[in-house]
């Protein structure tokens, strides 16, 4: 159906400055998640070319270090100046390949770009501290890079979170591997292309593949550092094949299960709005921020409900491509299995369908991933839906009525990413956002970033924080260099 609307893409790996295939010259191909048509092909990375551009990273980065800060942040500009110009190729061919809607994936260059150039101003913040311990001595500490960074990037926000977490990492001093996703890895090799034209060979480095690919990035013992943005399964494993090869930091944003909470003072009207917005229907609520549990106060709980779902009811699932279409796809078959295992779960364990929760009627649904945006109501914290993350367009409604049974729903479970907190009482609105175990809560809004705010999780939702300046500071490492003045006989005891 939608495959056909650009040519079939073939890309290539970033290596040292060039642009290459897979040593053993596997391929990957992706698919079209809305007719499972092929689209396109990067190489299959091997364990070889993840040590070449390992190898790669490590020779480029004394030289790329040395640099001034500024020389590096020009670097930064001229890859975003880069990356706008191809905003429409990049977004159509995101589209094609995530089922992401297109106005979300235009967003998402646009967004990359500006946090790169945030990153390239605050660079200037990494500053090291002078500490006044002990007289006639001088301590201080400097701020210095790993070297090489390991950075995997997850299936829903390629380019949004390939460029834009680039740029922390290079600005520091270090060099970058970059693993995208085998789900949605065709940007990757447009990044690749204005990163070989722009940047010197070896600061950025793109090695596509598969769960191998990965595997050999986050084992190689010469990568101090990684980072990553998945499922917290996934989050667990890394820190353990990490831990097996060397001492690394390894920081994790990973899924949510994210609560937005509304008393009964809060304006109805724009709780139905944020929370249909904050559900990400863009993305097929395939967020790990995405507002999948909806928790009412049971005195305006039916009158929610109701605007909830006239705004679910026209919400037009239909080619991801369309301006038009407000939704599109689920991303893969196996994520789209998952989804309709969750609706078909809930309604065994007797939440009810309110709307959705099947495949779209038409002939253009007849081959790709498509279900529904689908609402549960009469869900409580005993069924799974309440729990887990779906990761699809599944939103869930449940009741409360008092504020400690609104606190201990929203914390029943094991994530912690974002939640929202709707209330005209100020205090309560403080009380309840900072009970609540998550890290990022907004009071009488939803979903949006703000530059320079920490971004992350508690509990099993991550370890670590992006965004913000604490994101720039992890891909250093701090060293305190003691000057004593004047010279002096050791003494052990006086520390």
């Amino acid at each position: 159906m939608h495959g056909k609307t650009m040519p079939y893409f073939t890309g290539r790996m970033l290596i040292g400055g060039e642009l290459v295939e897979s040593k053993d010259g596997g391929w990957l191909e992706s698919i079209n998640p809305a007719d499972e048509t092929q689209i396109g092909r990067v190489p299959m990375g091997s364990k070889a070319d993840m040590d070449a551009a390992v190898e790669a990273a490590e020779k480029a980065q004394p030289a790329w270090a040395a640099l001034s800060m500024s020389q590096r942040a020009e670097y930064i500009h001229k890859l975003g100046d880069a990356l706008m110009k191809r905003q429409e190729e990049i977004a159509k061919l995101e589209s094609l390949d995530t089922g992401n809607t297109l106005g979300p994936m235009k967003r998402d260059v646009r967004t990359a770009v500006e946090r790169m150039r945030f990153a390239a101003g605050l660079a200037y913040e990494l500053k090291g501290e002078t500490i006044p311990s002990t007289p006639g001595n001088i301590h201080m500490t400097i701020r210095q890079p790993y070297g090489v960074i390991g950075r995997i990037i997850p299936f829903n926000h390629p380019i949004g979170f390939a460029a834009s977490r680039i740029a922390p990492a290079i600005i520091s001093g270090n060099c970058i591997v970059v693993k995208p996703s085998e789900q949605s890895p065709l940007s990757a090799s447009i990044l690749g292309e204005i990163c070989k034209e722009i940047m010197p060979a070896g600061v950025v480095n793109i090695v596509t593949g598969g769960r191998e690919t990965g595997e050999a990035l986050v084992r190689h013992p010469r990568v101090k550092r990684i980072a990553f943005i998945g499922q917290p399964v996934s989050g667990m494993a890394i820190q353990k094949a990490a831990a097996e090869t060397a001492v690394k930091l390894v920081t994790l944003e990973l899924g949510g299960k994210n609560p937005l909470i509304a008393f009964e003072d809060s304006d109805i009207e724009k709780v139905a709005a944020c929370a249909v917005g904050g559900m990400n229907f863009g993305w097929q609520g395939q967020s790990c921020g995405s507002m999948s549990r909806i928790v009412l106060h049971e005195s305006i709980h039916d009158r929610v409900v109701e605007k909830i779902l006239e705004r679910v009811r026209k919400i037009k699932v239909g080619n991801p491509t369309d301006p038009a279409t407000n939704m599109g796809p689920i991303n893969n078959k196996q994520q789209y299995q998952k989804v309709l295992s969750y609706i078909d779960i809930a309604k065994k364990e007797g939440a009810k369908l309110l709307h959705g929760g099947n495949v779209p009627q038409g002939d253009e649904f007849k081959r790709g991933f498509w279900v529904e945006p689908t609402v549960f109501g009469d869900v409580n914290m005993s069924m799974r839906i309440a729990k887990e993350e779906v990761f699809g367009p599944v939103m869930s409604i449940l009741k409360f009525k008092t504020e400690a049974e609104a606190i201990q729903m929203a914390n029943a479970i094991e994530l912690g990413l974002t939640a929202a907190v709707w209330t005209n009482d100020i205090s309560r609105a403080i009380r309840v956002a900072t009970a609540v175990q998550a890290g990022y809560i907004w009071i009488n809004g939803v979903g949006q970033h703000y530059r320079g705010v920490p971004y992350g999780g508690f509990k099993n939702s991550g370890i670590g924080r992006e965004e913000g300046i604490s994101e720039m500071l992890s891909y250093t490492e701090e060293k305190v260099i003691n000057i004593v003045l004047g010279g002096g006989d050791y003494n052990p005891a006086a520390g």
